[in-house]
């Protein structure tokens, strides 16, 4: 099996290893910011007291879209680096895509030379076309999920923080 696979990326050729090196990159990114929401869960009660400290601060010129701004401002910055994640979902597709249609030209090139006498000829352009376009769609599934995963997360703690501030002003 574990044979097959490497296989199976070799004949994908310079392709695949970008994916799979996005693939990595990706899912670095998605555990980390797992790993940083998570600990900002537990900082959550700091976070509203420095909002509402600062609207105490401001003499009561504050209004709820300045509160707002804030907690946007500080949901950002658990944000950071998502965009890259989202990238990838983008790209992965698109560069399978790209593998595609060089196994299909390819196929195409090898007819040219030695015409339709050995079906084995055009059916390796063939394969390498499908092996590139699998591993773009691995790769982008799940990036485009945990994107909108971990998305979904931080607007809901945004919510929240929201609430319980202006719940406490």
């Amino acid at each position: 099996m574990e044979t097959e696979l490497i296989n199976y990326i070799n004949r994908g050729g310079i392709i695949v290893y970008i994916l799979i090196f996005l693939n990595i990159v990706g899912f670095t990114i998605m555990f980390w910011k797992l790993v940083v929401i998570s600990m900002s869960k537990f900082k959550k009660e700091k976070t509203i007291n420095e909002i509402i400290a600062f609207t105490k601060t401001t003499n009561n010129q504050y209004t709820k879209e300045s509160i707002v701004n804030i907690i946007n401002r500080k949901i950002r910055k658990l944000e950071f680096g998502l965009n890259t994640v989202k990238i990838i979902a983008s790209i992965a597709p698109l560069l399978g895509l790209l593998g595609t249609v060089i196994g299909v030209l390819n196929s195409f090139d090898s007819i040219t030379k030695s015409g339709l006498g050995d079906p084995s000829i055009f059916s390796n352009g063939i394969s390498i076309a499908l092996i590139t376009t699998i591993a773009g769609l691995i790769v982008a599934i799940p990036h485009y999920i945990g994107y909108n995963y971990i998305v979904g997360i931080l607007d809901d703690i945004e919510l929240k923080i929201q609430k319980e501030v202006l719940k406490k002003i």
